[in-house]
């Protein structure tokens, strides 16, 4: 088996977990209609943001920034660029990418012109970059504010080899489910802290008359994430490791426990909204809006993902903190998980202009501009937590900071994109072939594990 590139994060999830749920549930009751950012309280989106690190003056220079964002999460980053550009006096174009990003970077590498930083959303992307050829380590100026201003964790998965490439960004909190706050008030539901008491809750609602989750399940990654928080609360964080490395097989037994878990809910057609078949047409970000339209009627009371979900709600006329309210994955084990996803800076063409670029992303002027935006979280502990738009969004904030290094990343970003991060292929279709037919664990976990292992190159 080959050695994992992942951090080896020291300690275990639980005191992230105790963080994490204890700042949600004060954050539940507080008030969270003020989205837009404008409130005194958050620093005010209109005001400068304060420069604390020096670029240099590019007039005449341009750079290329690629990444996989689309909608409000695009809009906002080309914010974070427009600054960089009024900085520097260079000029940025955001390039729109597909996924799997590496497939896209290849043709763009192989055509003579790729970007010259592009956003990889995995740490095995990272590694494939380099392994390529393509990624160009992180310059001084650029490793000095990640010194001064990311966990050591967070430094360590931009590694490879030792050498630093990746700036993370942007992070995720991806061990949250968003609930209807109507629905579960109509049913007489309350917030679960374990995994048994999710299923009851999940019965209250589906008695209400509303069908309990909204499943996202034409974008596999969201059925990756569901797996991983199941897997790590019940099998633990050694085990966790062991999967991600694939040091231990798919068809290990602790993978059939995850997925017979998985299926309690997923096996219940009635309990996802459209049944597997619709949950597999629908994509993640329909998924959100139709649990949070439809008045008493929605079309679900939950859906689980990560604290980006907000910028979905956004656009509907729910209130994050009101309308729609969140608690931590429940335990599904002895401790509830704390899964964490990212997206880093990658530099492609290496020049003056590159990597002011990703000096200013590791810094905390640029995370304070998105972070004022709503829906983004950073992993730079040098933002204020004053800067995110409202109550729920500074409490996740500040668990994302107070756990350190005590989380676990996002398994499927670990491994090579092939088997991690495809659509159609590998854990992706795999899972996706599993909502549809939960009864099968075998034949997923040899699918699982045929996948792996050809990815892996074991």
């Amino acid at each position: 088996m080959r050695t994992s590139n992942t951090i080896r994060t020291r300690g275990t999830a639980r005191a992230a977990a105790a963080i994490v749920a204890g700042a949600l549930a004060l954050s539940l009751t507080a008030c969270g209609g003020d989205d837009d950012g404008d409130e005194d309280k958050s620093g005010g989106t209109d005001k400068a943001t304060e420069s604390t690190v020096t670029l240099p003056e590019l007039d005449g220079e341009s750079l290329q920034v690629a990444a996989v964002w689309t909608g409000a999460e695009q809009k906002n980053f080309k914010a974070v660029l427009a600054e960089f550009e009024k900085r520097t006096g260079a000029k940025v174009t955001f390039v729109p990418a597909q996924d799997p990003i590496i497939n896209f970077l290849g043709s763009k590498v192989a055509g003579g012109a790729p970007p010259d930083v592009a956003m990889l959303p995995q740490p095995g992307a990272i590694k494939q970059a380099v392994d390529k050829g393509w990624a160009k380590p992180l310059g001084a100026e650029a490793v000095k504010e990640l010194s001064e201003n990311y966990s050591q964790g967070w430094q360590d998965i931009g590694k490879v080899g030792g050498k630093q490439y990746g700036v993370y960004y942007k992070a995720a909190n991806k061990s949250l489910i968003w609930y209807n706050t109507q629905v579960f008030e109509n049913a007489g539901a309350s917030e679960p802290k374990t995994w048994d008491e999710l299923l009851t809750a999940a019965q209250t609602v589906y008695d209400s008359g509303v069908t309990p989750f909204s499943v996202g399940g034409a974008d596999g990654w969201t059925l990756t994430d569901w797996f991983e928080n199941v897997y790590l609360s019940q099998a633990g964080p050694e085990k966790y490791d062991q999967l991600a490395a694939h040091e231990i097989k798919w068809t290990d037994p602790s993978v059939k426990e995850a997925l017979t878990t998985l299926a309690q809910i997923w096996g219940k057609k009635d309990y996802i909204a459209g049944g597997a078949k619709g949950a597999l047409q629908t994509e993640f970000p329909a998924s959100v809006t139709q649990t949070f339209t439809g008045g008493d009627q929605p079309k679900a009371g939950m859906v689980y993902e990560g604290d980006f979900v907000q910028v979905n709600i956004g656009e509907t006329k729910a209130k994050v903190g009101t309308d729609a309210k969140v608690f931590p994955f429940p335990a599904v084990g002895g401790d509830a998980p704390v899964v964490s996803g990212g997206d880093a800076a990658v530099i492609l063409k290496d020049s003056e202009a590159a990597q002011a670029l990703a000096t200013f992303l590791a810094s905390p002027d640029a995370a304070t501009i998105q972070a004022k935006l709503g829906g983004y979280l950073s992993p730079n502990k040098s933002v204020d937590a004053s800067a995110y738009p409202n109550d729920v969004q500074r409490k996740m904030a500040q668990a994302l900071i107070a756990a350190g290094d005590d989380f676990r990343f996002d398994m499927s970003d670990q491994a090579p994109q092939a088997f991690g991060g495809t659509p159609g292929k590998g854990e992706w279709k795999a899972l996706q072939d599993f909502l549809k037919n939960p009864k099968d664990i075998a034949g997923t976990q040899a699918k699982l594990e045929a996948d792996a292992s050809a990815a892996y190159g074991d």
